[in-house]
């Protein structure tokens, strides 16, 4: 069975071409013009073991708003393309992740329902050029295009690169952990037999 997706999206402010592979190994080729998004990304293929392929190009002589979130849409839509009805997967995905001095978690459910909490507090408004705040922006986007729940919680950090990082490495931790197959659970994970809603 092939878990993959393939999505393409182009507005008057972006244009992007997304495949990932939900089986792979972390292969990973990302080019959005927003460097520290780029690092990212690849932490998010490699920790999720998510083959994955981004091409963007944006309106960062804007900011780098629309970039990330379309990027967001995308990823969102692609991964719920790609694993399709459910059947025999995990469902859930948590996981606590320290990166140096700082602990998050992030805890998902592929429900078929959206809702994103987000208690992430940065302690400085950049990382570089990038703004902080577009990582809140992302994962909005990118679970209400899944149609999952997600939690994402900061414990405790100081660095801000630190804390982005942690996010993104336990989100692709949580949902490689949601997306795999458990040969014991051949059927839908979900006593009402759907997970659409």
């Amino acid at each position: 069975m092939s878990r993959t997706a393939e999505i393409s999206r182009e507005t008057a402010e972006t244009q992007i071409h997304l495949k990932i592979d939900l089986d792979g190994s972390g292969q990973n080729d990302i080019k959005t013009g927003v460097g520290f998004f780029d690092h990212m990304l690849t932490l998010f293929a490699r920790h999720g073991l998510f083959d994955l392929t981004v091409k963007a190009t944006g309106d960062v002589y804007v900011d780098d708003h629309h970039t990330v979130e379309d990027v967001g849409i995308c990823l969102g839509r692609a991964i719920a393309e790609a694993v399709g009805d459910k059947k025999g997967i995990n469902r859930y995905g948590s996981l606590s992740l320290p990166m140096e001095e700082t602990l998050v978690t992030s805890a998902l459910d592929l429900s078929g329902r959206f809702a994103f909490v987000y208690k992430v507090a940065f302690p400085t408004e950049k990382i570089g050029t990038f703004d902080t705040e577009l990582v809140q922006e992302f994962w909005n986007a990118v679970a209400s295009n899944v149609m999952m729940n997600l939690h994402l919680v900061l414990h405790h950090g100081s660095n801000s690169h630190h804390i982005s990082e942690g996010v993104f490495k336990a989100t692709a931790r949580a949902l490689r952990q949601a997306v795999t197959i458990d040969p014991r659970q051949p059927g839908i994970p979900s006593s009402k037999g759907t997970l659409t809603g």
